[in-house]
């Protein structure tokens, strides 16, 4: 990392397009850190490797999560469940308790997603998802099994690591059942009743063991701004693709979500959070096949998308529940090279920082690219959705969410592209300039992007603190094109398949190599920063 001492002028650069003075001691607005609740990973027998460990650990320390999202605690991998010939079944819960220790030892609770059909449960095992076969086929006559699973998992967590632990948890039924007719039979194979059927008898079962337990759904997959998803299964027939002059002047809204707060009224269920999974595309983003429609939404889906599920709570019977939005990223697609680049950065810290107090978390998918849905990657980029690659390569991804937890809790400032926080603990001020360009507040960027993604506009910044102690010193910090962005190093060196463990050392080195600058406060208690924002570029400008 490049660490210097500087003077003021040496940041001086370009004209200013607007000037901000911001007093340091001025009153602040609290706000949580909601990007920091929780994140993603791929499936729980994933989290049986060292790697995906440490991964996890380098993310808690560095970005601060919380919580942690995967599917498959069920799957036939984790061995949860055996039948007895005379139909007694039988627990093992080995697989998941060495997983959730795992997880527990480095500081991140389990958000639990309850999922998939274990073989004997599922109504036809010919029926099954991603490359590690998850089963998904519902039948409501083994609906009491499912239950009595459910119970029993959940009993057994309480039993090992105490109620007052799993009071903080989640419990999450399925994951995106909405996606329920395709060729594989998508990740449910059931209608909307069914999912229905399934969240009351999971609902019950996590509330037998303690009614003080969290429980929620329907986990559903985007936002649409069509009536595929007005029927009982998923009808690809009413399907609309949107020209991109006319896809942000439709009306976008969650997938079942209004149908299944009114099917909890009805059967008077619990529902103590909304979750969802609202990406900025529709699901004709394919960029691998392509056959991609480029459905991209404008940067704002996210923030307008929130206010729809408030308008549904406010006027349901559980204007309290918390919103939950269990996945998030640029795209839906674990092959949608963008992942791997300096983009996200940027989009992260906007609509993070647009959407402050709206939600209660939005949880990035994934925080690694030990990631199995469609197999392992052809090469060490290959567009995955971790924050870190299978090599513990950290990707700009990463440096935003690290940035967004360096944060105080008190905002004194925001207007794009400048915030500026305080923490009520330290009085100490951290501010975060970005770029997101203009170019692409109508639509996000994606893999169509992925070759000419800087021929955007900068930005420029010109911005004056106030009230802070004289000589006092800030750490400047950049990420950029240039530093940190480790993409363009591995193409540097060639983009070998399999690097060698010294080029392996020297990528992680690059990853970490933001572009550090010390600077002083002025006598007088100012700091002032003027400077040229290259596309994407993201500053956190941190008081030591």
């Amino acid at each position: 990392m490049k660490k210097a001492i500087i003077s003021l002028a040496m940041l001086l650069a370009g004209s200013c397009l607007w000037a901000q003075t911001v007093d340091v001691k001025g009153k602040g607005e609290r706000f949580a850190h909601y990007w920091s609740v929780g994140t993603c990973a791929g499936r729980a027998n994933e989290g049986l490797r060292t790697s995906w460990v440490e991964q996890l650990k380098l993310s808690k320390e560095h970005c601060g999560f919380q919580y942690l999202r995967m599917h498959g605690l069920f799957d036939d991998d984790m061995f949860v469940y055996f039948e007895k010939p005379d139909g007694r079944a039988v627990y093992n819960w080995q697989y998941v308790d060495e997983v959730y220790d795992r997880m527990l030892a480095v500081g991140v609770k389990p958000f639990v997603e309850l999922s998939f059909f274990p073989k004997g449960i599922a109504a036809d095992n010919s029926k099954m998802q991603m490359w590690y076969r998850n089963r998904v086929s519902f039948d409501e006559s083994r609906l009491g099994k499912w239950h009595d699973l459910v119970k029993a998992f959940t009993q057994h967590v309480v039993d090992r690591y105490g109620i007052d632990e799993v009071l903080t948890w989640y419990f999450e039924v399925w994951n995106e059942p909405n996606l329920n007719t395709n060729p594989k039979a998508g990740f449910f194979d059931g209608t909307k009743s069914d999912y229905f059927k399934l969240y009351k008898a999971s609902a019950a079962a996590v509330k037998s063991v303690d009614g003080r337990l969290k429980v929620g759904g329907p986990a559903t997959s985007n936002f649409i701004a069509d009536t595929r998803y007005d029927g009982e299964v998923y009808d690809q027939t009413k399907s609309r693709f949107y020209a991109q002059d006319k896809i942000n002047k439709q009306q976008w809204k969650g997938s079942w979500i209004a149908d299944f707060i009114d099917y909890c009224e009805k059967e008077n269920l619990p529902l103590d959070f909304i979750s969802t999974h609202p990406y900025p595309t529709d699901y004709a983003l394919d960029p691998e096949s392509g056959k991609s429609k480029d459905a991209v939404r404008y940067v704002y889906s996210l923030r307008d998308d929130i206010s729809w599920i408030k308008a549904q709570l406010a006027k349901s019977k559980y204007p309290n529940a918390e919103i939950h939005l269990t996945e998030w990223s640029t795209s839906p697609n674990s092959r949608d090279k963008m992942h791997d680049i300096l983009p996200p950065a940027a989009y992260i810290l906007k609509c993070n920082l647009d959407c402050i107090g709206m939600v209660n978390s939005l949880m990035y998918w994934t925080f690694t690219d030990i990631f199995e849905e469609k197999g392992g990657g052809e090469s060490i980029f290959h567009g995955g959705f971790g924050m870190i690659n299978f090599q513990g390569l950290v990707k700009p991804s990463f440096h935003a969410y690290r940035m967004l937890n360096q944060l105080g809790d008190e905002k004194l400032y925001y207007a794009d592209p400048l915030f500026v926080s305080r923490s009520s603990k330290t009085g100490k001020v951290i501010a975060l300039a970005f770029n997101y360009p203009k170019e692409y507040e109508e639509a996000v960027p994606s893999a169509k992007n992925f070759s000419n993604y800087m021929e955007a506009s900068s930005k420029q910044v010109d911005f004056t603190l106030t009230g802070l102690r004289p000589g006092s010193a800030f750490v400047i910090e950049t990420l950029d094109k240039e530093h940190g962005n480790v993409y363009d190093d591995y193409v540097e060196i060639g983009a070998p398949h399999s690097p060698t463990r010294e080029e392996t050392a020297y990528l992680k080195q690059k990853a970490w190599d933001t572009q550090k600058e010390v600077v002083r406060v002025a006598a007088d208690g100012t700091l002032t920063l003027k400077r040229e924002l290259s596309p994407w570029t993201c500053v956190l400008i941190k008081e030591l």
